[in-house]
């Protein structure tokens, strides 16, 4: 008898025996489970004498009541007295192997991600594999999230969601998103001269309009960043990958520092800021913009203290005059400012071919101080947009390279910082840090040592420097 096809979804290190062990077992405790509820539910029909209510019993209602009392709300009355209403269709989710898997795409911190065809429609796909932790029991909170807002956001310049389907175990769970033939970072990387003008407005306008329409409806991404940028053909912007993405509240509540990239994180988060909101994603959009000018990240440190000092060194050192709220920041009494420092460059000298306009809207983009900084909805609005060069339309780029020559020339960058959502928690040099606001209290963050310190950045005897060190791969 020949053996049973090979699905090509499958893990090559899959144990079949052991899964369907664990199947067995599984149903075998359910079964046990109903009978021993029916032995309970006869036992007290027998004492009661009455039956027990079922869920497909419906309440009735008096038939006094007023249609048009219902008619807003979508409920009705039948015949027999009996209030209806619509429910939502719940369906199951289709298996992965209506999709052919195409090649392997890219791997992530929170996924995998594969490009897909479905067998039905012949379109292509993006079929993100999510990763469970096998530390953690139940499915990962990352991954909830980013399902949960995609769903939330339906808009151009967002990556959209088609559906979830399943494999053959419970680790094999994929999100089924719109395919885009390549991230920003990538493209920069693969093309030999910085984006025209007149294209770096284009592209940031797209970026800011989703962006706006994130923040309007509660949401930070908290992980903006070239590589999370996908780019399409058409230059049509997609901002990608929600793995790190939250609501907030005004006011504001307690939530872990420890998120976005290393070279796109905020100064506030790198002192230790746990009261944060949208500023955080703007200052990430001017590293970007920064980036998109001169075809280089702009600050790449290569540790949080590194980072620090190449911000600083960059923008100026901060005080309480110049940064409402820089005192009272957790690590900012640790900050040794160098006495001899230089006065920092203006940005015109950085940035020498950009306008007046763009200066300004960059200037803004990047303020230390959070409160200072221009919202999405205010940078959409700014004369850099409306001056010449006006923004070129998407059809007029000129013709990216194809996506699999980009990938070939893509150097390593920093990942976004999995221990924030206890992804490698046993590392006892970061401990188990958690997102939830009942626990942040609970959260310990153990700063790099002082002692490691070669920047003479952190003051003599300080307790600790300015978080953890970022692994390269």
């Amino acid at each position: 008898m020949d053996a049973k096809k090979r699905s090509r979804w499958r893990d090559e290190d899959e144990d079949t025996e052991l899964m369907e062990k664990k199947r067995q077992e599984k149903e075998k405790k359910k079964k046990l489970k109903q009978e021993k509820k029916a032995v309970a539910a006869a036992a007290i029909e027998s004492k009661t004498g009455n039956k027990i209510a079922t869920a497909s019993q419906s309440p009735k209602i008096s038939n006094d009541a007023r249609p048009s009392d219902l008619r807003d709300s979508g409920l009705k009355i039948s015949d027999e007295g009996i209030l209806q209403f619509n429910a939502p269709l719940i369906k199951s989710c289709r298996s992965v192997e209506n999709y052919e898997r195409l090649n392997h795409i890219e791997e992530g911190t929170y996924g995998v991600v594969f490009k897909g065809r479905d067998l039905v429609t012949g379109e292509v796909y993006a079929l993100k594999k999510l990763k469970a932790d096998k530390n953690q029991q139940g499915f990962p909170i990352t991954s909830l999230r980013e399902i949960h807002t995609l769903q939330q956001i339906t808009h151009p310049n967002v990556v959209g969601i088609k559906e979830l389907v399943v494999g053959g175990s419970l680790d094999q769970i994929y999100i089924v998103m719109e395919y885009v033939d390549h991230d920003l970072r990538e493209l920069m990387q693969s093309i030999r001269e910085p984006f025209l003008q007149s294209e770096v407005k284009t592209i940031m306008r797209q970026l800011l309009s989703a962006t706006q329409y994130m923040h309007s409806h509660w949401i930070i991404h908290r992980d903006l960043k070239t590589s999370n940028l996908l780019i399409s053909s058409g230059a049509i912007l997609k901002i990608a990958d929600f793995g790190l993405a939250r609501t907030y509240s005004d006011p504001v509540k307690p939530m872990t520092p420890l998120v976005v990239t290393l070279w796109y994180r905020a100064p506030e988060l790198l002192l230790g800021a746990k009261e944060y909101s949208t500023e955080i994603d703007m200052w990430s959009i001017g590293c970007i913009f920064g980036e998109l000018l001169t075809n280089k990240p702009l600050f790449d440190g290569k540790s949080e203290i590194n980072q620090i000092k190449k911000i600083f060194d960059y923008l100026g050192y901060p005080d309480s005059k110049s940064w409402s709220g820089y005192n009272k920041l957790p690590h900012a009494k640790n900050i040794n400012p160098p006495k001899d420092r230089p006065i920092p460059a203006s940005l015109r000298s950085h940035f020498p071919f950009l306008t007046s306009a763009g200066v300004d809207l960059l200037s803004k983009l990047l303020q230390l101080d959070p409160t200072k900084r221009i919202t999405a909805s205010e940078a959409l609005k700014h004369p850099y947009f409306t001056e010449d060069p006006k923004p070129k339309p998407p059809e007029e780029f000129s013709p990216f390279p194809t996506a699999l020559e980009s990938r070939e020339h893509v150097e390593s960058s920093p990942g976004a910082p999995a221990v924030a959502h206890g992804q490698g928690g046993n590392d006892a040099a970061t401990g188990l840090l958690t997102d939830d606001e009942d626990e942040v209290e609970a959260t310990r963050i153990l700063l790099a040592s002082p002692a490691a310190d070669k920047t003479g950045l952190f003051r003599e005897g300080a307790q600790g420097g300015a978080g953890f060190q970022l692994r390269f791969g």
